[in-house]
């Protein structure tokens, strides 16, 4: 249990004194304590304020003398505070020992928080008609790394990628290769997601303006789409197999991976909806307008002054929301699974079986993706849609919370990025827009900083192998993208900025990347086998104790990212421990020693970080490369 050893020991002390007192039910915290105020405090005192009529310094005190009388294994002493907080001071020695030596286990910050509680993440989600842009990768990131967090605190985890492929941008892309002769084969080798996205679906946008014939045709398409059996359905099929294929290429390449992949074509087939919406009518969720702008419509009521929604217009047809709708109700398991299954045709580079159903008949065995909780990560854009949904499921399952939407702002370039990549934003932060043609995909960014990470490895190690090089180089690279989109709070605009990013000093992926290789040639330099049969007493320096706290904090990181879905967290954890680290490799000699028992218990310490730094990073899905 690490740092959390001493948290426990303090809070059952405290709890202990409280019955005593005869007072209960306080929720008092006891945290990490900032530096100059012991080593953990408590507010307990100014909780207590109230019940026993003294102020909180005077409760401190008497809390302080309580204390004194109690059973402690891992704390020397606490200390009432002028201000009112009450603090203790660690027996670093047993300290020490207990965190470098559970630090290198193979289980090192895993938590038991979900108790294999079924958890649906469904992310990415992008429509099959163009490349990933940057923007999409913040959404990839944040639904894996949230997925791995989840796994790390013992949640049983599915994750899903809805495709839709039935909506106006696949239409749209349709119309391009039918009605304006667009080639099947991109010219000059260039990825189909690519060739669909820049090309085929913006120039036949395009032509909409001008061609209100096209635009017909275009009506058309989409309700030729839901047919099945249509030369168009098959025909799209196709198309957005052979764009989801390229798609996936980017997010494995990113280390990104699936349990499934779910098609809205086959949800608006598979009479899903029409079950639902027979149940909405019965259970009286939803009702039908004889007057007014919506009259004909079935509607869901707004809440908060909000407008009301419609889900069938007057003509008898389904609004989009009713497309999502059957899809939120299967991910929760609340209705039977119309859907068979079968294995993608090709494989995950992580080995993991990846599904995709079917309405087709199939010889695999029925599988189950739905989940007790679901977690659906979209941008804040679609907050409105998606809170009438978890309305609708709270109605529908008559429970709260179990359906969830992670919502994100977006990503933009800075202007410095947009100029590097073709785009002339006169000075300004470059919005993206899929529509116009104004984005960047990822695969381009990909591209562009791994050049960068080459050039910048071939200078500093000029005796490597290229193949080596290349390795690096990847890690680096798909660090770097994942740690800028997950760095920052999730309701923040991302502004990305290629240069800054890439840099080994400040808040960056290579930053923390870097302290770990330089842990890993501290090791290699030694040409020790380091155990941790060592004098843990003698790690005394404040470089080394507070290195050994933030490893020691890592499973409380872990508890508070799974407990408010937050990546972030992780992410600042990984930074601060590799601070302490740097500090504690500026401050404190570790080779050449005269001491051999003291060099030892520095190697173990060395050893203990690299193994934290290594899962920490693991968890946002981020390697540590060995060399920089």
């Amino acid at each position: 249990m690490s740092f959390k050893s001493i948290i426990d020991e303090i809070e059952n002390n405290l709890n202990k004194i409280l019955d005593d007192l005869s007072v209960y039910d306080v929720p008092f915290s006891v945290e990490p304590a900032k530096p100059g105020f012991g080593d953990v405090s408590s507010n307990i005192a100014f909780l207590l304020a109230k019940h026993l009529k003294k102020k909180p310094s005077d409760i401190a005190l008497l809390v302080s003398e309580k204390y004194s009388s109690c059973t402690s294994t891992l704390v020397l002493k606490s200390e009432a505070h002028l201000s009112g907080y009450l603090n203790f001071f660690a027996d670093w020695e047993k300290l020490n020992q207990l965190i470098i030596s559970e630090s290198v286990l193979d289980e090192y910050g895993s938590v038991n928080l979900g108790r294999g509680l079924q958890v649906t993440v469904e992310h990415t989600s992008v429509n099959p008609n163009k490349a990933l842009h940057i923007g999409h990768i913040r959404n990839i990131v944040i639904g894996d790394v949230l997925s791995r967090i989840l796994v790390k605190s013992n949640h049983d985890v599915k994750i899903l990628n809805y495709i839709d492929d039935s909506g106006l941008q696949v239409a749209d892309i349709i119309v391009g290769f039918k009605h304006l002769d667009f080639d099947q084969n991109p010219p000059d080798a260039k990825k189909f997601d690519h060739y669909c996205g820049d090309v085929v679906y913006v120039k036949t946008t395009e032509k909409y303006e001008s061609d209100s014939n096209l635009q017909e045709i275009r009506k058309n398409t989409l309700k030729e789409l839901e047919n099945e059996h249509s030369d168009t359905a098959k025909f799209a099929d196709h198309i957005t197999k052979r764009v989801l294929s390229a798609q996936l290429e980017t997010c494995w390449n990113l280390g990104v991976y699936y349990d499934c992949l779910n098609f809205e074509s086959q949800i608006i087939r598979s009479g899903l909806w029409k079950k639902i919406f027979e149940n909405l009518k019965d259970l009286h969720i939803i009702e039908y307008e004889n007057e007014g702008k919506n009259a004909g419509c079935w509607t869901i009521k707004g809440e908060e002054n909000e407008e009301d929604k419609v889900l069938v217009r007057s003509n008898g047809t389904a609004t989009y929301i009713a497309k999502d709708i059957p899809y939120a109700v299967w991910k929760l398991g609340l209705i039977d699974d119309p859907f068979n299954y079968r294995k993608y045709e090709k494989n995950q580079p992580s080995k993991k079986i990846l599904w995709q159903t079917t309405l087709d008949e199939s010889t695999e065995p029925k599988q189950k993706f739905s989940g007790q909780k679901v977690i659906t990560v979209i941008d804040s854009r679609q907050t409105r849609l998606q809170k009438i949904i978890t309305s609708l499921i709270r109605k529908l399952s008559n429970t709260d919370n179990s359906y969830l939407h992670l919502s994100y702002e977006s990503v933009t370039l800075s202007p410095d990025t947009a100029k590097t990549l073709g785009l002339n934003t006169g000075g300004k932060q470059a919005q993206m827009s899929g529509r116009k043609g104004l984005y960047v995909n990822a695969d381009s960014v990909y591209s562009l900083l791994k050049s960068k990470t080459i050039k910048e490895t071939q200078r500093r190690h000029p005796e490597l192998s290229e193949s080596e090089i290349e390795t690096i180089a990847h890690q680096v690279t798909v660090g770097t993208l994942r740690y800028e989109m997950i760095k920052q709070d999730l309701d923040k605009i991302i502004s990305f900025d290629l240069t800054k990013s890439l840099s080994l000093e400040g808040d960056t992926a290579s930053y923390i990347q870097y302290a770990h290789a330089r842990a890993t040639r501290i090791l290699e330099k030694s040409e020790k086998l380091v155990t941790i049969d060592v004098n843990f007493g003698l790690l005394s320096d404040l470089h080394e104790k507070e290195l050994i706290k933030m490893i020691g904090l890592f499973d409380i990181q872990v508890i508070d990212a799974a407990k408010n879905l937050s990546p972030k967290v992780i992410s600042r954890y990984c930074h601060d421990l590799a601070v302490a680290f740097n500090s504690f490799y500026e401050h404190v000699k570790v080779l050449g020693l005269d001491d051999n028992t003291l060099e030892d218990a520095r190697l173990c310490l060395v050893n203990s970080f690299k193994n934290t730094i290594e899962k920490s990073l693991d968890i946002l899905g981020i390697s540590a490369p060995s060399k920089m």
